[in-house]
């Protein structure tokens, strides 16, 4: 599970070696519950955050990494050095952390191996400079050091001192005072939590819990309780945390100094900025301070989720680029989002953004004191205000899914725009060439928010429809992505939740089957079993294969049409395209719609309809379109005599019945006859017509897909029937609304020669 994600970059092709050179850091390793499990540890190992500021006596895992493509046996000689505060008769041990356990962040494995490792238990406070002396027979000599600043537990009492309403420092402690993590100890000991909360909690709950002897002079709550001869209640009641002494309240909660380090260096220092080391508390972008806690499965599962992520493993190709670090590094990130205030929709300058790296962590998306935009939100996400694509189409409706967009989209501005800068050889990002280059064209990596919205694409003039998803998945994105998955679920673990992944792998009898997760799809969806499930041949293959089959053949159809490399269309499958600027405008048009789609890297999951709706529409303009904007020359001409003919425009509806001359085309329609619609708000589609229900506005755009209005509270029955005559027969169970939106629903009778639906509600 641990080496899941490196396997993965690797199947990306994203794990090149540098060139071999020594390259070496020293850092503190996280050690997480699950690593102690997971690497069978003695249970008494002390779990660490990883951070440089530690409490006095507690242990902090040094390891002195370097190149991965450097040869371990070309290493010499590895000497560690320590200068400590005067007095100090802390020394280097050995660590109990074996060659069995790898660096702890997914994202160093792919560049780093671990060269040596020791322990150190700083025994005063003060700065603690380690260094470590790494000579080769290939490479020479280099020298790295780490500064560890180890001070004593002060409690929330004294950080409320300055970070409370102050005007010269940052006003922390109130937003904090709303987080859960800052009464987590308090219910729990007040019974509010249930029965099972016991001592063994408190490790987590409070600061600086270490039963650890050597750490009894931290000044946490542990050794504090020690001192006061303070138990743990036998019986959970309503007044226990009040009648604890004062201070032990001072050092119940998940506090700052759980994340930060203890802050006594830092208060000893008042403000002054020159102080050595300053601030002399951690800045908690390492996802270890986080899973010290929240990585023990399976109940704090979050971790050990992350660990398999990609996010965990985000390239460390765009560090030191400003535009690019926005998304792909936490400090990147972060300062932009701090840095706009209001969360603007447009990348901050490059000049405000700090460019070193850290893959994308809890901190990341999380802010754990509770500033968040708007203020509080359940999950302390970062961000929740709307997010504006490049288009200008601002994105009201994601919910916690708004956090997605901020990366998740198109970020090359507008399709038209990039289209039309790259044709005339200007700069179209900021990190951009001139002239632009095949990397700067097209909606770069990661666009879903653009497709799931039905936004910001070439649309040739038409109306292009979208999938419901925008409108009935709750909180977009994290509505799917981040789906609740039980323990008993195969996939648990694997999938949904902080995996952010929809599928995953299963091997039997030695033959590996990918597992698409579809249960978060079913309520609307009916008993799907793929994410691949038939719906209508829209590439016209001859037969109706699963929808991103389906959507993969119209990519490479749309491919086969665009030029090579070499700037030849020469006909093959394409699966990249290398832009130039003397692409013709219909080339350059169907380009971006591909690109779109393909990567987006759902196959047309998100939105079928309109990752269908381009793709055929940059075909057909690429295969007789004369009218900008206009459909097919061989078809407007079998239908409607000529190219002229009103009747003949996309929009246009020519039989009344409310489907527009480009659906009908889409669906391979006469758009000459009306569909028919027979008793019980019943509409009938059988391949040659096609109409709109009078009920709910329901619509049945194929066989086996129903699309309809829904009010909130009210409850849905889709039924079927293979004929008039017959009894109705309920399709699923009954769907409740909880909210005002449009829901489609596929059934699994696709196959079937015949079929009539109807939509039931009550009320």
């Amino acid at each position: 599970m641990r080496l899941l994600a490196v396997a993965l970059m690797s199947l990306l092709g994203l794990t090149t070696a540098r060139a071999t050179a020594i390259e070496a850091q020293i850092q503190a390793r996280p050690l997480t519950p699950n690593d102690i499990k997971i690497y069978q540890l003695p249970s008494s190992t002390e779990r660490s955050g990883g951070l440089s500021t530690v409490g006095v006596g507690t242990p902090v895992y040094l390891e002195a990494d370097v190149n991965i493509a450097l040869a371990l046996a070309s290493i010499t000689n590895i000497s560690w050095s320590l200068s400590g505060p005067i007095g100090s008769a802390a020394a280097f041990t050995n660590s109990p952390l074996g060659t069995n356990v790898p660096l702890y962040s997914p994202s160093d494995q792919l560049v780093y191996q671990v060269a040596a490792r020791t322990l150190l238990r700083p025994d005063l406070a003060g700065q603690y400079t380690v260094g470590a002396t790494i000579a080769t027979t290939t490479n020479g000599t280099t020298n790295v050091t780490f500064t560890i600043n180890a001070g004593t537990y002060l409690g929330i009492y004294t950080c409320t001192l300055c970070h409370s309403g102050s005007t010269t420092v940052p006003s922390i402690v109130p937003s904090w005072e709303t987080t859960g993590h800052s009464h987590i100890f308090t219910e729990g000991i007040d019974g509010l939590l249930g029965s099972h909360y016991s001592a063994m909690c408190l490790q987590c709950h409070t600061v600086g819990y270490d039963t650890n002897p050597a750490s009894f002079i931290d000044g946490g709550f542990y050794a504090v309780a020690q001192q006061d001869n303070w138990t743990f209640p036998t019986v959970l009641a309503s007044s226990n945390f009040a009648d604890l002494p004062a201070n032990l309240q001072n050092l119940g909660n998940v506090q700052c100094e759980n994340c930060h380090g203890p802050g006594s260096l830092h208060a000893g220092a008042l403000g002054d900025t020159n102080a050595p080391g300053w601030p002399l508390v951690s800045s908690p972008v390492v996802t270890g301070d986080c899973n010290q806690c929240h990585d023990s499965p399976p109940t704090e599962r979050y971790g050990n989720e992350w660990y398999s992520s990609v996010h965990a493993v985000t390239t460390t190709i765009p560090t030191g680029r400003g535009y690019c670090v926005q998304c792909h590094t936490a400090e990147g990130f972060i300062t932009r989002i701090d840095y706009t205030g209001t969360n603007a929709t447009t990348f901050a300058p490059t000049n405000t953004i700090d460019t070193t790296y850290a893959a994308i962590g809890c901190q990341t998306c999380h802010e754990p004191m509770g500033q968040t935009l708007p203020t509080n939100n359940a999950h302390l996400i970062r961000t929740e205000l709307p997010v504006t694509l490049g288009d200008g189409t601002v994105v009201t409706n994601a919910g916690e899914g708004t956090l997605c967009l901020e990366c998740h989209r198109g970020r090359d501005g507008s399709a038209s725009n990039n289209v039309a800068l790259f044709a005339s050889g200007q700069l179209i990002w900021p990190g951009g060439s001139v002239p632009p280059s095949s990397r700067d064209f097209g909606p770069h990596d990661g666009p879903q928010g653009d497709l799931i919205e039905g936004a910001n694409a070439i649309t040739y003039g038409l109306t292009i429809p979208s999938a419901p998803h925008r409108y009935a998945v709750s909180n977009l994105c994290v509505g799917c992505h981040m789906q609740a998955v039980a323990s008993t679920d195969p996939g648990f673990m694997k999938v949904g939740e902080h995996t952010f992944e929809m599928k995953y792998s299963v091997v039997t009898n030695g033959v590996t089957n990918i597992v698409d997760q579809v249960a978060v799809c079913t309520p609307c969806h009916g008993p799907i079993s793929s994410f691949n499930f038939p719906v209508a041949d829209y590439a016209n293959l001859g037969v109706v294969a699963g929808v991103q089959t389906e959507v993969q053949a119209l990519l490479n159809q749309l491919s086969t049409l665009l030029p090579n490399s070499k700037g030849v269309v020469d006909g093959s499958v394409k699966t990249s395209l290398s832009v130039t600027t003397n692409w013709t405008q219909a080339q350059l048009d169907a380009a971006y719609d591909w690109m779109l789609v393909n990567n987006d890297g759902s196959l047309g999951v998100h939105n079928v309809p309109f990752a269908v709706g381009i793709l055929k529409a940059s075909i057909d303009n690429l295969t007789g379109v004369s009218v900008v904007g206009g459909l097919p020359n061989a078809w407007e001409i079998q239908w409607f005599g000529s190219l002229t003919n009103a009747e003949g425009a996309p929009n246009a509806d020519p039989a009344g019945d409310g489907i527009p001359n480009w659906l009908k085309y889409a669906l391979g329609l006469d758009p000459l006859v009306a569909g028919i619609q027979v008793p019980g708000g019943v509409v009938y589609a059988n391949g040659n017509s096609l109409g709109g229900g009078s009920t709910n506005t329901i619509q049945i755009y194929t066989a086996a897909q129903i699309s309809f209005d829904t009010v909130a509270g009210t409850t849905y029955q889709i039924q079927e029937v293979s004929a008039l005559s017959d009894g109705w027969q309920n399709v699923g169970p009954a769907i409740l609304a909880t909210n005002t939106a449009s829901m489609s629903y596929l059934t699994p009778t696709v196959g079937n020669l015949q079929q009539y639906f109807r939509v039931m509600h009550n009320p």
